[in-house]
Parts: structure tokens; C-alpha cells; sequence
């Protein structure tokens, strides 16, 4: 089977095209945030045909920003997964909940990791979402069908939320992207009854302030964790990759439902996090996605934490 853009997209061809492939391990890294403890989770990784980033980028260009990373412009992508974990007196946080296991085979990982920590899923008392993609949200529910985090409120954005819920956007959102929009709808309506809304601007937790940072979904959130003088940023796919979204954040993203949007957000989102000298965490960044963005000619570069 021709591993394509559309094969992706379609989540049970995905999962058949990646069922004879390795899992990756689990990985954790540790953050501390005055007296906030953050960890990354790994979920485990995707698999992403080139096109899926890099098809709407200028492909005479392209070569010459990823040879850095000895990357080719028709090379398969295997980004990971990083589940952000925050623990702050009697709250367990998670920030997503990942793929579960019906979107990839080499993802939906979460359930090792949580383990390794030491985290039982009914300890978990908050899933605070940054959007409605399958590796985010489908591991709400477990094999049965039943909540996961069954003793977890859950948050998400009102206009994220209201996107999926409608019974249009599965006929608007387009033909490859159709399954994503019935599964968040599916998971969505399951957790109906525990989901709470927010806006942009609000304190969904003590310390942590969402942000509204559309572009790679209409309502796509990050998450400002602050404590005393220290704060760092959730950015989730607002950031997507080390690569190109550093080096040329300009650039149209094929992964970005509004490919221009997308592009000024993730530019003003670089901006400000390189002159404040904050600290991100990224949802598909590596070395469990925690760092810094540092100015590096036309562009940034992501440096990962110690």
C-alpha cells in the first residue's frame, strides 16, 4: 500500500499501514515551574507522508532548510507524541490524551507511560484539550468505549468544542479530514456530560491561562502555566515540528486546517516566546518536547532543555 497523504488522513488505512511497525518506548522529561511539577508523557510517535507538511511549502527552497537536519523533502515523517502531565498539589493534569488505539498502531501510548510514572488513568482529575485531532483527543475513551479518565473533569475551548459538535463540519472539513471530524464528534458527545467550556483568556486551572492560537484547527488552544515569576507555554500543534515551523514559520503548513492562519499564528507564537525567553513545550517537538526558541537567521531554532 502507497503510503500517501489520503492514506493517512483516513485513520483505518492508517492503522493498517502501520501495524508492522516498531512502538517507540516510553519517555519522560521533567519540567519544574516555581512549585509546579511538568512532565512529557510519550504517546509514541506518527506516521506522516512528506506531503502532509511539506506540499504547500516552496519545494525549490525546501531542500536547503532541512538539509540542517538531514532531512529530504520526500522523506516520511515519524514525529512524536508528548503528552504534557501536571502535577500542583492535589490536581493531576493532563494537557491531551492521545491517539488511544484506534487512530496509528505506533501511537496511543499514553497507558505505558502513565504506568511508568506511576499514574493510575482514575487518578487523573483533569484532560485539559488543546484541540480535536485524533492523536489529542481519541484516547478519551478506552476499548470498551467507555471514558478513560473516568474520574477527570475535561476541558476544552467553546469554539473547538462547538467546531466538531456540528453536524456540518464533517461535510465542510473535506474528504480526508472526514473521519477525523465523526471521530471527535463520537468522543465528544460521550463526554458531553463532564466537558466544561472556556474562552480565550481564561483561567481554566490555578496557573494555567489558555490562549487562543488558531490556524491548525478554528479553535486551537495553548496553555500559559505560570507560578510566581516562572511560566512556560503548551503550544501544542500551533508549533508542529523542529524543522521547517522553527527555520520558516511563514511558511503554509499542509498540516494546518487554515494554512494561512496557521502561518501568522505560529509566527506572532515564536515571537513572543523567543523575546520573553519562555520556555514551550511542544506536542510534536523531540527530546520530549521541551525547550526554548532561539533567533537563528531568517528564522528560529528550537533548543530542548537539559
Amino acid at each position: 500500500m502507497q503510503f500517501t497523504k489520503r492514506a493517512f488522513l483516513a485513520s483505518g488505512a492508517a492503522a493498517a499501514t502501520t501495524l508492522a511497525l516498531p512502538r517507540r518506548g516510553w519517555t519522560q522529561t521533567v519540567q519544574q515551574v516555581g512549585t509546579m511539577e511538568i512532565t512529557t508523557l510519550s504517546d509514541g510517535n506518527l506516521m506522516l507522508p512528506a506531503e502532509f507538511i511539506f506540499g504547500p511549502m516552496p519545494q525549490d527552497e525546501l531542500a536547503g532548510v532541512l538539509a540542517p537536519f538531514d532531512m529530504m523533502p520526500d522523506q516520511a515523517l515519524t514525529p512524536p507524541c508528548n503528552i504534557t502531565l501536571l502535577r500542583h498539589g492535589d490536581n493531576v493534569v493532563l494537557f491531551d490524551c492521545g491517539a488511544g488505539f484506534a487512530f496509528q498502531d505506533s501511537a496511543g501510548r499514553l497507558g505505558d507511560a502513565l504506568a511508568a510514572a506511576g499514574i493510575d488513568p482514575l487518578d487523573v482529575t483533569h484532560v485539559v484539550v488543546t484541540h480535536g485531532h485524533p492523536d489529542h483527543i481519541w484516547g478519551m475513551l478506552d476499548d470498551f468505549d467507555e471514558p478513560l479518565f473516568y474520574n477527570a473533569e475535561h476541558l476544552m475551548g467553546e469554539t473547538e468544542f462547538t467546531y466538531w459538535m456540528d453536524d456540518a463540519t464533517v461535510n465542510s472539513i473535506g474528504e480526508e479530514r472526514a473521519s477525523f471530524a465523526v471521530g471527535a464528534k463520537r468522543r465528544l458527545e460521550m463526554m458531553e456530560g463532564n466537558m466544561t467550556l472556556f474562552a480565550d483568556g481564561a483561567e481554566v486551572l490555578p496557573g494555567v491561562t489558555a490562549r487562543m492560537t488558531p490556524g491548525h484547527t478554528p479553535g486551537h488552544m495553548s496553555f500559559v502555566i505560570a507560578d510566581g515569576n516562572d511560566a512556560l507555554m503548551v503550544v501544542g500543534d500551533a508549533i508542529g515540528n523542529h524543522h521547517v515551523a522553527f527555520a520558516r514559520p511563514a511558511w503554509e503548513s499542509g498540516s494546518d486546517q487554515d494554512l494561512a492562519m496557521g502561518a501568522e499564528t505560529r509566527t506572532a507564537l515564536l515571537d513572543q516566546i523567543a523575546a520573553d525567553n519562555m520556555t514551550l513545550i511542544g506536542f510534536h517537538l523531540p527530546n520530549g518536547g521541551i525547550g526554548t526558541a532561539e533567533r537563528d537567521g531568517e528564522g528560529y531554532r528550537f533548543v530542548p532543555s537539559a
